[in-house]
């Protein structure tokens, strides 16, 4: 049907106004995972993103791969991925997606989002105006959607600036920083010269393909021509694209906000002379069918604005491993600076300096100092320029977006200001509400009491892992570089063990006991003891005992020296919370084996010790005695979702098909929901885009779970699992004194386990 309108003096957009509890503006991965987490704790949440997908950096328009604590298992931070909502979310990517596709991982979040029924997503829409009540309180914003020509007047007591550049924060009148501090700001000590002290620059990928035919390409006029001259020009690949051009950055020198449209004119200058030089040339060979596929429309960010919160995190919080007491998050990337002219420095593209293990966040750095109502999300958080080099990466400021998800639910609930919430002692609660969603907070267990809710309980089980033995059944490992098994081992022990040898003479092997100077890392710093093991010429089983026992229960290394000849023999099996390591390096992240800092700087000298990748990574067949008796059911409630200090895992014994847990409450009571946590291998970065993944389930993850009452009723069913994290709310409640757990053993090499099992909370 036709309509008409008559022409006027003007018109207004259609307005729309929307009021919630909770606002959070930007909708990259850290606004998602505060979005998603206040919405499942009662708010609703209106998510503004001024783009047509969700995931800022990691979304298919820039094509960054999302990563934390784990730096690409480039560093000593084992079982360290993110939990809680971000890594539901890189979990449910490798599952739909292992090959890393990003315009899938679009999907998985809008999914996510909009499975959400609190939550009102509005893409495409900018925030353009600020109301305040008064000076330093946010009434609401202002927004535009230009794809369906309406406006926004959005309303909320709490609000959250995840946009990046802080345009919320920085309309709202919040107070910043931008560049880097000098020394005396915070007495931090790193320091690399003046290059490494502006802003952190932007960088625009590219991705190529081949096709079944030869592929003409002419280079736009804006595109370099003197690409040779780039003093990065060695790093050019035909073979690489995407994040592997993570060194072509620019705009460190300039203003990352209000030149960032210049900046990337300059960048795709840059990457369309590259790909100009890769196929025209002459210098890479068989390119003809080569033909570029996508250019980043805008260039990914690094750095901007840095908003000054209740506290401001610092170098010294990062390399110290600083206990917090309001700690809601962790981190554990590199101090990772970059040069101020980027790609046309002479100097490396980036300086990266790692910590001996993660460290926490404090809540204080979420809260604006001077803005009541408004959290700091995303890159907007609180730190200094050097410790913003570690903090800033996705994984780590999704972690902490969860937190202030969290803590907008808790405000809401107890009519608090964000910074009320800390200086009324409120953060206890908070950390517990955090970990029981699987946030993995350092140190800090769920709560016991809740737990077992006034009542100690009995956990029994039909089977459960004694270690002694790490089958001798697979392939040979070289000791080119030196080897390790992560084992956890009792204190007051002496321990033994066997290996499998062979060698191609008779000769004389290095091995050592090593542990952590802080228990709750995973850098062998300190050395308990060291053997001269004679090694025949040959196939042997060679045994070997340490006197030195270990003065706390933790875990240990059991180190091999760099022995040229020697190989040992390794196991297929694979266990919850065991991982082998060696000594080398992730050119990724690292230049050597080793880590020398700068004299002075305040950065730690320490050896890195990583795992490899599966399908390689394969423990070392060892025969181990006393055995390991670390994986009673009695885990099951001790507060720990991942290994820390130890396994914190239920281990059925390898044998066991159907291991039967059961749990004694020892007097009956309503089951209204059970949440059980499954191992999806932390140690896996999980990069959400372009790495792949060779699995889309982890293998040691628990697939079927059967909760059967004390009659043997069947209550609730888990089939075809692969998610960290399953609540199962029950239909109707159930009174019971025991309830019974079937578990399902993962492959015929790893036996079943579960980190933990929450009734009700």
């Amino acid at each position: 049907m036709m309509s008409y309108e008559d022409s006027c003096h003007s018109r207004k957009l259609k307005n729309i106004s929307i009021e919630g509890d909770f606002v959070v503006v930007g909708g990259g991965l850290a606004g998602v995972c505060a979005a998603i987490t206040a919405a499942r704790n009662g708010l609703k949440t209106i998510l503004v993103q001024d783009r047509p997908v969700l995931g800022g950096n990691a979304s298919s328009e820039v094509r960054l791969w999302a990563l934390g604590a784990t730096s690409h298992q480039g560093n000593n931070n084992r079982f360290s991925r993110e939990g809680g909502v971000i890594d539901e979310i890189v979990v449910e990517n490798v599952w739909r997606n292992p090959e890393g596709n990003p315009v899938l991982f679009d999907m998985v979040l809008i999914d996510k989002v909009r499975a959400e029924d609190k939550i009102v997503l509005l893409l495409n829409t900018s925030v353009c105006g600020v109301r305040m009540v008064s000076s330093g309180k946010i009434a609401g914003v202002d927004a535009i959607n230009f794809q369906n020509s309406t406006s926004y007047t959005i309303s909320a007591p709490l609000f959250c600036d995840a946009s990046g550049d802080g345009i919320l924060a920085y309309m709202a009148g919040a107070s910043f920083r931008k560049g880097a501090e000098t020394a005396d700001v915070y007495g931090e000590k790193l320091y690399l010269g003046e290059e490494y002290c502006s802003t952190l620059g932007h960088t625009i990928f590219f991705y190529s393909k081949v096709v079944d035919h030869p592929v003409r390409f002419v280079a736009p006029d804006l595109a370099i021509q003197d690409v040779k001259s780039l003093p990065k020009y060695h790093f050019i690949s035909a073979t690489d694209m995407g994040c592997r051009y993570w060194w072509v950055e620019l705009g460190g020198q300039e203003d990352t906000v209000y030149d960032t449209e210049d900046i990337k004119f300059r960048l795709w200058s840059i990457v369309y002379g590259i790909w100009n030089h890769i196929k025209n040339s002459g210098e890479f060979e068989n390119m003809e069918c080569h033909t570029l596929e996508w250019v980043g429309l805008f260039p990914g960010k690094r750095e901007s604005r840095r908003f000054v919160g209740m506290y401001t995190l610092k170098q010294d919080d990062i390399v110290t491993q600083f206990r917090f007491p309001d700690a809601v998050a962790y981190g554990g990337w590199a101090i990772d600076l970059h040069p101020e002219k980027g790609v046309y420095s002479n100097e490396p593209s980036c300086r990266q300096f790692h910590t001996k293990g993660i460290y926490s966040i404090p809540y204080r750095c979420l809260v604006a100092q001077d803005v009541e109502n408004l959290f700091l999300g995303g890159r907007t958080i609180s730190a200094s320029h050097i410790a913003y080099g570690s903090v800033r990466v996705m994984m780590t400021l999704s972690h902490c977006a969860q937190a202030i998800g969290m803590a907008a639910a808790l405000c809401c609930e107890k009519n608090l200001s964000p910074a009320e919430l800390y200086t009324q002692g409120h953060i206890p609660t908070l950390q517990n509400r955090l970990s029981v969603m699987g946030q993995g907070i350092p140190y800090i267990p769920i709560s016991q009491e809740l737990i077992e809710q006034g009542t100690p309980w009995n956990w029994s089980s039909s089977s459960q892992l004694r270690l002694g033995l790490l089958p001798f059944d697979g392939g040979w490992r070289d000791l080119a570089l030196p080897a390790a098994q992560i084992l956890p081992l009792e204190a007051g022990a002496r321990y033994s063990f066997a290996v499998e040898t062979l060698s191609d003479a008779d000769r004389l092997l290095e091995v050592s006991l090593r542990y952590s100077s802080k228990r709750e890392n995973y850098t062998p710093d300190v050395v308990l003891e060291r053997l001269q093991v004679r090694v025949p010429h040959g196939q042997n089983i060679v045994r070997f005992s340490f006197d030195s026992m270990l003065p706390e229960k933790r875990y240990a290394f059991l180190c091999f020296d760099r022995c040229k000849g020697i190989r040992l023999r390794e196991s297929k099996m694979r266990v919850t919370g065991i991982v082998s390591v060696f000594q080398r390096f992730n050119s990724a992240v690292a230049s050597a084996s080793s880590q020398i800092p700068p004299e002075g700087s305040g950065i730690d000298s320490f050896d890195f010790w990583l795992p490899e990748r599966r399908p390689s990574g394969a423990n070392l067949a060892l025969e181990i005695t006393p055995s390991l008796d670390c994986f009673g059911p009695e885990n099951l409630s001790n507060g720990y979702v991942r290994p820390y200090t130890q396994p914190n895992a239920f281990v059925a014994d390898p044998n066991d098909l159907n291991p039967v847990v059961t749990l004694n409450f020892g007097s009956r009571i309503e089951v209204r929901k059970v949440t059980l946590f499954f191992d999806t291998d932390y140690d896996h970065p999980m990069e959400s885009v372009q790495m792949g993944h060779p699995e889309r389930v982890m293998p040691f993850c628990v697939r079927d779970v059967d909760v059967l009452d004390g009659n043997g009723r069947t209550l609730a069913r888990v089939r075809d699992n692969y998610q960290t994290r399953r609540t199962l709310a029950l239909a109707n409640p159930v009174e019971t004194d025991c309830l019974q757990f079937v578990l399902t053993r993962p492959s015929d090499r790893i036996p079943a386990a579960l980190y933990q099992i929450l009734i009700n909370l």
